[in-house]
């Protein structure tokens, strides 16, 4: 006889059950988000409207562009050093942020931002040297100005009114610059800090 074993006795299991996988997370459509349709997928505009960095960044150039211009408008602007100082620290102002401004548009125009970890580096550093440039110019003319207004008051030989206008206009693109040099000094704390 042969010896088999009876199912009560030692019971043949069920073979387990087999799960259906899950059906695969939807992959997220091309244009989701605020990237715009035409963006590649995973790309995404974050952080402020891009619009007002773009529009901000022009303000800043074209603030750059009229210190430029009144300094430019004094015929004798080049017997005084910190004058030619401030023609250089505006044009270099104006054609760096208008730089970042096209870039800016660019990025709107392909929907992409700039969240590469160079670019951000190289934005950084360039803030900030337009911005103490500008800055150490503007305080520069201003001594310059009131030296001679005030202690010379030999303004009748020269062009105080346009000197102080480019003065002014010089404070004015530190004060539009600053910001942006404290907020990328708080962003390269803080991605210092996630590292």
């Amino acid at each position: 006889m042969a010896r088999l074993s009876h199912p009560v006795v030692h019971p043949h299991p069920d073979p387990a059950p087999v799960e259906a996988p899950a059906p695969p997370a939807p992959a997220p459509a091309q244009g989701q988000g605020n990237a715009g349709p035409n963006a590649p997928p995973g790309v995404e505009m974050r952080g402020p409207n891009p619009w007002v960095l773009a529009g901000y960044r022009l303000t800043q150039a074209l603030l750059a562009a009229a210190a430029l211009a009144a300094v430019a408008s004094a015929h004798d602007f080049t017997s005084v050093t910190a004058f030619r100082y401030l023609i250089s620290s505006a044009a270099f102002q104006c054609l760096w942020t208008l730089a970042l401004a096209i870039l800016f548009f660019y990025g709107l125009l392909v929907g992409r931002s700039f969240r590469d970890p160079r670019f951000f580096a190289v934005r950084c550093v360039g803030d900030w040297i337009a911005g103490s440039l500008s800055f150490s110019a503007a305080c520069a003319s201003a001594g310059i100005t009131t030296f001679i207004n005030n202690d010379l008051e030999a303004c009748w030989e020269n062009h105080c009114p346009s000197f102080m206008s480019a003065t002014a206009m010089a404070f004015l693109s530190w004060f539009a610059i600053a910001p942006c040099c404290v907020v990328n000094l708080y962003n390269v704390v803080y991605r210092l800090q996630r590292q």
